[in-house]
């Protein structure tokens, strides 16, 4: 007979993801041992193998859970009939607002892709790109006219997503200028590109 699973299983797999993520962040993916994050979840090593086959399967669903939540936001986005330009605008506000309630796990999606196996590497690739290509569609739609060709187009982008992605090194959510401001200014520094 098959084991049952727990009525508290997904809270337990969601602690070992966010714990996994701190410690991930902290300390990379190599530096970080399964005994410190069973001691981060208050449980014992043997009861995460419970919950995940692997270190890798933990850092994979950390990846996965922050790079969905990118792309649900993604498609309430494309769901709208707002102009391209305001769209893109609120683009660069929702990649904010996610990555600053989630700073530890877009860390370990920035600089621990490489540890993964090359087939959830390539489930996560996939993903930021279809990200990257929306962030690319509504920047052609919004300058329509421009003489900007795809290869420049598409480091427009990139050098947008560099505005954005790296702000969990500096941004502080008590200082001087907010989130939102921060985006505001990454969007029309991008638009301004193509006018």
């Amino acid at each position: 007979m098959a084991r049952r699973q727990a009525a508290d299983y997904d809270q337990k797999r969601d602690l070992i993801t966010k714990e996994a993520a701190k410690l991930f962040a902290k300390k990379g993916f190599d530096g970080a041992s399964l005994s410190e994050l069973a001691a981060a979840c208050n449980t014992s090593k043997s009861l995460i193998y419970h919950y995940y086959t692997s270190k890798e399967a933990i850092l994979y669903d950390v990846m996965r859970l922050h790079i969905d939540a990118l792309l649900t936001s993604i498609d309430n986005l494309a769901q709208r009939q707002d102009e391209p330009e305001e769209l893109f605008k609120s683009l660069a506000r929702n990649l904010m607002r996610q990555y600053v309630g989630a700073a530890d796990s877009q860390k370990v999606l920035l600089y621990e892709l490489s540890n993964l196996p090359s087939q959830d590497q390539k489930d996560i690739i996939e993903k930021q790109r279809k990200i990257i290509d929306f962030a690319e569609d509504l920047l052609r739609r919004s300058a329509p006219n421009t003489k900007i060709n795809h290869s420049h187009l598409r480091a427009h982008v990139m050098l947008f997503f560099g505005m954005l992605n790296w702000t969990h090194n500096w941004f502080k959510s008590s200082g001087a200028v907010s989130r939102d401001d921060i985006a505001d200014m990454a969007a029309a520094k991008t638009l301004a590109t193509l006018r």
